[in-house]
């Protein structure tokens, strides 16, 4: 199993920034890639950027060049930072982990974390 926790979400005004952390522990070994997603009310949710064979990233279109995911693998730990924040980004953010080596949407995700709440307001 795969404990997934993010923390970091809050309210911050439009043109804003946020970073936002997922803690992963258990069998850590079995994970192969990891991505973080996101779900706004009456939408499905949505992938934010996945990691793709190669190692590679990709992002969804709406936040190519404001929001970046990087880890510290010796914090066993990912993170989305998030620049020029709008209120459409305003959702409930998730990481996800899988097995396989690409997360290119929620079917490939094997565990996910509780989610944090992200709000663009002025």
């Amino acid at each position: 199993q795969v404990q997934l926790v993010e923390s970091g979400g809050g309210l911050v005004e439009p043109g804003g920034s946020l970073r936002l952390s997922c803690a992963v522990s258990g069998n850590i070994d079995s994970i192969n890639a990891m991505g973080w997603f996101r779900q706004a009310p009456g939408k499905e949710r949505e992938l934010v950027v996945g990691t793709t064979s190669g190692l590679t990233t990709k992002y969804g279109d709406s936040v190519k060049g404001r929001f970046t995911m990087s880890s510290d693998s010796a914090k066993n730990s990912v993170y989305l930072q998030m620049n020029s924040l709008k209120p459409e980004d305003t959702a409930v953010y998730c990481c996800g982990a899988a097995s396989r080596r690409v997360i290119g949407g929620s079917a490939d995700v094997d565990y996910w974390g509780q989610g944090t709440q992200v709000t663009v307001s002025s």
